[in-house]
């Protein structure tokens, strides 16, 4: 069965939507969610946090603050151990795919074609 969610993702907003432990939620990386990251990774900025992001070197652990940061910026209650316990359909490459739309849309790149559907294993 398909996981239903109310509201869709709206990547002109910077959103996408992922499916996690079986349910469809929207992340975004809103103001509140940048300056949680730029704490999280000591970042001096959004030039610098971007930098970052653009090298491609990221952990798991940063994986882990990203999609935690878009989850509770979707409107998602969930602190990054909850994150770091769920399951994503197309595991560690699934999870890299949404990171990557995610930074996409937030830092202005081609957001993901929205006819793609849910970033799945690609």
């Amino acid at each position: 069965m398909e996981p239903v969610t109310v509201n869709r993702a709206n990547v002109r907003r910077g959103e996408v939507e992922a499916v996690i432990d079986g349910e469809r939620r929207i992340l975004c990386l809103t103001l509140g969610a940048l300056a949680e990251l730029e704490t999280a990774f000591s970042a001096d900025g959004l030039a610098d946090l971007a930098a970052r992001f653009s090298s491609g070197r990221l952990k798991a652990t940063d994986l882990i603050r990203i999609l935690g940061a878009g989850l509770r910026g979707g409107g998602n209650r969930l602190s990054d151990e909850d994150v770091a316990g769920m399951l994503v359909d197309g595991g560690l490459e699934a999870c890299a795919t949404m990171v990557r739309d995610l930074l996409t849309v937030t830092f202005g790149g081609q957001p993901p074609d929205p006819r793609q559907g849910i970033p799945a294993s690609r």
